[in-house]
């Protein structure tokens, strides 16, 4: 077998020793480039004809962050990679970094332990670990504001956002931007200078914060900040504290942060952001869909519906450079709803995020028209019509005969049988679901469900192009709601029948709001529409699937029928005072009714553990059903549905993550308990055969396999 390349090399360019790093896809920092770079350096001390080490990288970026897989290895450590670093800074020679593509976390902290620093335009600098639950615990809290000042420092490492070249040049964190032939031709050039200008090292750990223009009470503000803002982030706090250190002498402030970065690394809060991290990546990759298949080309778009869904999907299109045509029923309709993303558009960049220039460009890309022919040279037409299976059957078909050959025909059903979809079409291998998620042009996730003749290479095609407008996606199978609307089905089975026994909306939702979700399943529907919410179960019991169960979402049915439809109306299960929901004494005589007609006791006060366990505990074992199935692949995709698409808590790894955190044998337990206090008629608390046999068998979640294996 071919040995495998050494991750970090030395080599010579005259008088100039490069250590070159080439561990791709990124250059991640891992254990074997740590032993790499300290071998690289013991080579360079002992040659002393060298004049200057350039520190570089192969490909198409810097150093863009540490192995984070290897955090979670038995005695994994920063200390080596801190080591390297320190030595690196020691060096009695000039050490230059020629940065280019992204310089994110330990690979910015590689840069600010050289003593000189220069980038190709376009590069990114950040330090991203608190999207991980961490700090950065190379030395990044200690190099960073001494060089940047508290302020930049601080905001840069709370936020984890990046900034460009030319505003690290402005603020210090790097020396020069100029264009080069490559990233070590930049890197050599500036070297040479470095060298002939006889400019010695210069350590960043020998610099002294500047500390007079703080206000007296900055940091007190900070940590009251972050504590207010972030109560379920620790790692918000330990950055205030590690930068706050970096005011002291520099090895006060390297054991400070040390101690800090080891906390972290344990905390659950940490490893449930990293089981995330991980999950996303591995959702993108579909088993058995061959890397080598041909995408089709997506350079037009067309949209059936111009509604608040339909207008926030070609949104998503617009903002990626793609022109898209909404067709709609009614001139009405249509001017309805490209006025609605103009208004949105100009919002935004009233906001500043957005130039006027762009929000012209962005809609000149966007067209209207109320015939289907104008879609007819469309790559991919989605149709987001009303969640009605005849209306969408009728569209299917009259996109089926009008769209081109090899274009891509998608439906943005919620939870409708994309299979009969399909068929409507007459071309089920062009047919895939795409459901976006409301408001479509800012939620990251869109559920990709994979109908029965979905071709692989249209299943290829969308899960790119859901990279190239910005989401995440997750393939699911067909089935009634999918992943996410499916176990959301459940959640707010549960829901209603707390309220028909007593339990306000507001104690309901306050349950799980107060373990970190978004917001609770009454606010949840009353922002997405009571009227939806009653539309799907009424489709949903017309195609069969309803068990027979009068009182199964009684509440949502009557309110539908009373107008009460959330907060477009003023009056769901709340009332609304503006946007702020109240809980609303005609709610409860609504529920008490509902109770009544259907022999429901009511009673007195609802634990809070209760109404977590009622709502998380079903709501988790129908994830166990969906992987026994196999409508998902993995749990971490039912994690990223419900973090990216439903607000569940991503401190929490998400509800597959929490169960472990819960105990399996103790969510069976419960159900056991809940099925024996209120009875089990129609199977609401029969515990998933799969979560049955992961309790008995002492297996955790993250023991699964693809397909729940």
């Amino acid at each position: 077998m071919p040995s495998t390349p050494a991750p970090v090399t030395l080599s010579r360019h005259g008088h100039i020793a490069v250590m070159t790093i080439d561990n791709p896809p990124v250059n991640a920092i891992s254990p074997a480039v740590v032993a790499g770079l300290s071998t690289a350096l013991d080579a360079f001390e002992s040659d002393r004809t060298l004049g200057a080490l350039l520190v570089h990288c192969e490909g198409r970026t810097f150093v863009a962050g540490g192995d984070i897989g290897s955090f979670d290895q038995p005695g994994f450590s920063a200390l080596p990679f801190n080591r390297v670093l320190a030595r690196l800074e020691g060096l009695d020679r000039p050490v230059v970094g020629a940065l280019h593509g992204t310089v994110l976390g330990g690979g910015l902290e590689l840069a600010l332990a050289c003593h000189w620093r220069t980038a190709s335009p376009g590069t990114r600098l950040g330090m991203p670990e608190v999207k991980l639950g961490l700090l950065p615990g190379s030395l990044g809290t200690q190099r960073l504001p001494r060089l940047a000042g508290i302020e930049l420092a601080l905001d840069l490492i709370s936020s984890g956002r990046m900034i460009g070249a030319d505003a690290a040049q402005a603020a210090g964190i790097v020396d020069e931007v100029r264009d080069a032939q490559s990233p070590l031709q930049l890197g050599l050039d500036y070297a040479k200078e470095i060298v002939a200008s006889n400019a010695g090292p210069r350590r960043i750990s020998e610099r002294q914060v500047a500390r007079d223009a703080l206000p007296a009470d900055f940091f007190a503000k900070a940590l009251a900040d972050a504590v207010r803002k972030k109560p379920s982030y620790p790692s918000a706090r330990a950055i205030v504290e590690a930068v706050q250190a970096s005011a002291l002498p520099f090895a006060e402030g390297e054991a400070i942060e040390a101690r800090l970065f080891e906390a972290l690394i344990r905390s659950p809060q940490s490893k449930a952001l990293r089981h995330l991290f991980f999950a996303e990546r591995e959702a993108a990759r579909i088993p058995g869909l061959s890397k080598g298949v041909q995408l089709r080309a997506i350079r037009k778009v067309g949209i059936v519906g111009a509604g608040t869904m339909g207008g926030g999907i070609a949104m998503n299109f617009a903002n990626a450079g793609i022109p898209t045509v909404l067709v709609e029923s009614t001139q009405a309709a249509l001017d309805r709803g490209l006025g609605i993303v103009q208004a949105n558009y100009e919002a935004t960049a009233a906001k500043g995020r957005l130039t006027a220039e762009q929000v012209r460009e962005r809609m000149a890309l966007l067209s209207g028209s109320l015939d289907y022919a104008l879609l007819s040279d469309c790559d991919l037409v989605i149709e987001a019509v009303f969640e009605n299976m005849d209306l969408k059957k009728e569209v299917c078909a009259r996109l089926g005969a009008v769209c081109k050959r090899g274009a891509i025909v998608a439906t943005n059903t919620s939870t409708l049988d994309v299979n009969a979809l399909a068929a409507a079409t007459g071309r089920g291998q062009d047919v895939v679901g795409m459901h976006f998620f409301s408001p479509a042009n800012v939620m990251r996730l869109l559920e990709v469900v994979r109908g029965a003749h979905t071709a692989p290479d249209v299943l290829a095609t969308v899960m790119q192009l859901a990279r190239r407008i910005g989401k995440v996606a997750v393939v699911s199978g067909v089935c009634y709601g999918f992943i996410g609307n499916r176990m959301a089905e459940v959640y707010m089975r549960e829901a209603e029948f707390l309220m028909m026994e007593g339990a306000s909306p507001s104690q309901i939702d306050g349950a799980v709001e107060a373990l970190g979700m978004a917001m609770g399943p009454c606010r949840m529907l009353d922002m997405a529409g009571i009227d939806v919410g009653a539309k799907t179960v009424i489709e949903y019991g017309k195609a069969g699937g309803l068990p027979p169960d009068d009182s199964y979402r009684a509440v949502v049915r009557r309110l539908f029928e009373l107008g009460r439809f959330g907060q477009k109306t003023g009056s769901g299960y709340y009332r609304y005072e503006g946007r702020r929901p109240v809980d609303d004494p005609e709610t409860a005589k609504i529920a008490r009714a509902m109770a009544d007609a259907h022999g429901i006791a009511q009673r007195g006060e609802i634990a809070r553990q209760e109404i977590v366990e009622r709502l998380l505990y079903p709501l988790i074992n129908e994830g166990f059903r969906i992987l026994e199935e196999g409508m998902a692949y993995r749990p971490g995709d039912i994690d990223i549905v419900w973090t990216a698409g439903y607000g569940f808590p991503d401190h929490q790894g998400g509800p597959m993550f929490m169960a472990d955190a819960i105990g399996l044998p103790k969510i069976v337990e419960r159900m056991a308990h809940y099925a024996a206090t209120r009875g089990n008629a129609f199977g609401y608390w029969a515990v998933s055969p799969l979560l049955a046999s992961c309790a008995a068998r002492d297996r955790r979640v993250s023991d699964l396999g693809e397909t729940g294996r």
